[in-house]
């Protein structure tokens, strides 16, 4: 069955995450490789149409990767049917105008995350585009990495017993900007312009928990601000109002407890930039973003705590690697393939603006609980309790 390919409006390309993870390694991965496949075998291909404020920087864009289409005029590209999906990159100040507008034009909406500053206007963004019967997404990359996917298969298989906690680090050390150029944008570090760790990954850890462990039920985090000033990018000095810094911990349904540390004042002591480790009565793992290491119970050492003798044995020798069951694929790439199914022929996808929304009310009660300095309970939020 031949199918017309399917018009992507790109809204913020020409940044950080636009530009490398949705465009150059999804949409124009799939592309290359002749389009998305849908269930009866057939292709459907992919078409982008590049949005931003400057021209010269669409059209160098638009050369440099064979794009024939770019505009300005987000408003004449949403009025065109051309282009049946809308695709949200910007920062999040930006986002629910331009949501609200490609709800009003229709289209099919795939977002970056988090979906709005607040978790009110997150959840008006979901009740609005229901209510227009159009079908939403959010980003949730991290579920579709090999490690992910790893642990996954070992919570389905039954593998951990029953699961009794999850303790996770993330994070880097973020160069202040005066004697080495920081790697990620100055923004990320004001508040006034919608920075902050917690704003940016108690959104991950939302859908993270929810969907490999259970519901988060309460949180209590303590959010700071380790390092009070940054240089931006023009060599200027500013304050920096946003945490750099969260200890957080999730009781979830079920009883799992998880500890989550995400900090941009960390150096690396680890394998991968990120690393959880799950305890359960039949076997442990720890996992990364691409690794995973498992330790059965009849496998399980015996240590003993001697403090007066030096440490001989080699507790990291005691874990089993997990072998790669498939070839590694981007995770941006595989959920924009599921998004797209789920446009052309309603193949399931499950990561709506409800789930965005869940995101955002866990960052803001987050902040409630650092301020407070006491544990805080989050309500249901779906369709049918938004």
């Amino acid at each position: 069955m031949a199918h017309a390919p399917i018009g992507i409006i790109m809204n913020g390309a020409t940044g950080r995450m636009g530009y490398r993870q949705h465009l150059v390694r999804s949409i124009l991965a799939i592309r290359d490789q002749g389009g998305v496949r849908l269930s009866d075998g057939s292709l459907v291909q992919v078409e982008p149409l590049l949005v931003g404020r400057t021209e010269s920087k669409l059209a160098e864009l638009a050369a440099k990767h064979g794009i024939e289409h770019y505009t300005t005029d987000l408003d004449a590209a949403l009025a065109d049917p051309r282009w049946q999906i809308y695709g949200d990159f910007l920062v999040t100040k930006a986002r629910v105008a331009a949501i609200e507008k490609a709800i009003a034009a229709g289209k099919a909406i795939y977002t970056e995350k988090p979906t709005a500053e607040t978790f009110e206007d997150a959840l008006e963004l979901a009740r609005k585009a229901d209510a227009a019967g159009i079908k939403h997404g959010v980003v949730h990359d991290k579920l579709y990495l090999p490690g992910l996917l790893k642990l996954k298969r070992l919570i389905d298989s039954g593998f951990f017993g029953r699961i009794l906690s999850v303790r996770g680090e993330f994070g880097y050390w973020v160069f202040e900007g005066d004697w080495a150029p920081a790697q990620r944008p100055s923004w990320n570090y004001r508040k006034e312009d919608g920075g902050g760790i917690v704003v940016d990954m108690f959104a991950h850890w939302s859908y993270v928990l929810e969907n490999l462990f259970g519901r988060v039920e309460s949180v209590y985090s303590r959010a700071v601000t380790h390092i009070p000033e940054r240089t931006d990018e023009a060599g200027a000095a500013y304050p920096a109002t946003a945490d750099d810094a969260a200890y957080a911990v999730f009781e979830l349904e079920g009883g799992v407890i998880a500890q989550l540390n995400s900090s941009w004042t960390v150096r690396v002591n680890r394998k991968e930039l990120v690393e959880f480790q799950v305890d359960g009565t039949h076997g442990s793992a720890v996992v990364g973003l691409f690794g995973a290491k498992i330790q059965p119970r009849n496998a399980t050492p015996r240590p003993t705590w001697n403090p007066d003798l030096p440490e001989t044995h080699d507790y990291a020798g005691d874990w089993l690697e997990v072998p790669d069951a498939e070839t590694p694929e981007n995770g941006f790439k595989r959920q924009w393939e599921q998004f797209i199914r789920h446009v052309v022929e309603d193949a399931p996808h499950p990561y709506d603006f409800y789930a965005g929304a869940r995101g955002v009310l866990l960052a803001e009660k987050g902040l409630e609980s650092s301020e407070s300095a006491r544990r805080v309970d989050l309500p249901l939020v779906g369709r049918d309790n938004g």
